[in-house]
């Protein structure tokens, strides 16, 4: 039994196979209708969530399988302070396999080590995201036409920039974890100092991959060196200080002006739902 926690519990040929799977489920979703039929996921959401659940629950319905679990902390047993562990001990009884979403970090970690089934996380506080990443993958991939070598083509010499909350940014973590595993990638990380890319970040991943980065404040000066894009929101939900999150959340507005001083091919991934924001 394996669990997804993190986006590196997956070799890169893992990741290449993954993602060849899906763009087949893409293609020819007809043949996969039924590939989970009589298994049932588990999607226990104790952070509120939209996109990401839903993702789940629909791609489990489309593979011919069924869902149940819980939207919210606040409508489940942990409101009576039931703990994470004896949660999944519990869910491991009804169903084949869970996604958890949770806000405090490295609560899927610890909830894997007392399941019978496997874990996936969803998301965990400001920590990782990896099949956020997947998505994001799977997206570059359709973006730049790559059908074989995937996921090393894919992300060969191309310069991604990562812009907005850095600091929180689980998704902007599990991507760079990802992408640092191929080569000629280059990062810029757009932020508020206050919201930078973690130190352990760069020591721990960035630098011993050799990958050329930059750290800059403003969008406007990386624009026009970018293949990607990747947009994130200023996240309220992570501050304690109301104050700072009101102070920083208008930092990044991708509008059109800032889009003409980018590439005319350049990729924006993970935009900010504000779509009104981008005129």
């Amino acid at each position: 039994m394996r669990h997804l926690i993190d986006p590196l519990d997956f070799t890169v040929e893992e990741l290449d196979r993954l993602l060849r799977l899906g763009e087949d489920i893409r293609r020819e979703p007809g043949a996969y209708s039924e590939s989970c039929k009589g298994k049932k996921l588990a999607t226990l959401f104790y952070e509120p969530s939209t996109r990401t659940r839903l993702s789940f629950e629909a791609a489990m319905l489309n593979l011919g399988g069924s869902v149940l679990g819980f939207p919210s902390a606040n409508v489940s047993s942990v409101s009576k302070g039931e703990s994470v562990a004896d949660t999944i001990r519990i869910v491991s009884c009804y169903a084949d396999i869970a996604a958890m979403r949770h806000p405090l970090e490295g609560a899927p970690m610890r909830a894997a080590r007392f399941s019978r089934i496997p874990v996936i996380n969803a998301g965990d506080g400001g920590h990782m995201h990896p099949t956020q990443t997947l998505a994001d993958l799977a997206t570059l991939q359709s973006r730049f036409g790559r059908i074989t070598d995937l996921t090393v083509g894919l992300c060969g010499d191309l310069k991604f920039g990562f812009c907005g909350d850095l600091k929180y940014g689980r998704t902007v973590h599990s991507l760079v974890n990802a992408l640092a595993r191929y080569e000629g990638n280059e990062f810029v990380f757009i932020s508020p100092e206050e919201l930078r890319v973690p130190g352990h970040l760069i020591e721990n991943v960035v630098k011993p991959a050799h990958i050329p980065y930059a750290e800059v404040t403003g969008l406007e000066e990386a624009m026009a060196d970018l293949d990607i894009l990747y947009m994130t929101r200023i996240q309220k939900e992570r501050f304690t200080d109301a104050g700072e999150y009101e102070r920083l959340k208008g930092s990044y507005v991708l509008d059109m002006p800032k889009m003409a001083l980018g590439k005319a091919d350049m990729a924006v991934l993970h935009p900010l739902p504000r779509v009104n924001e981008i005129a």
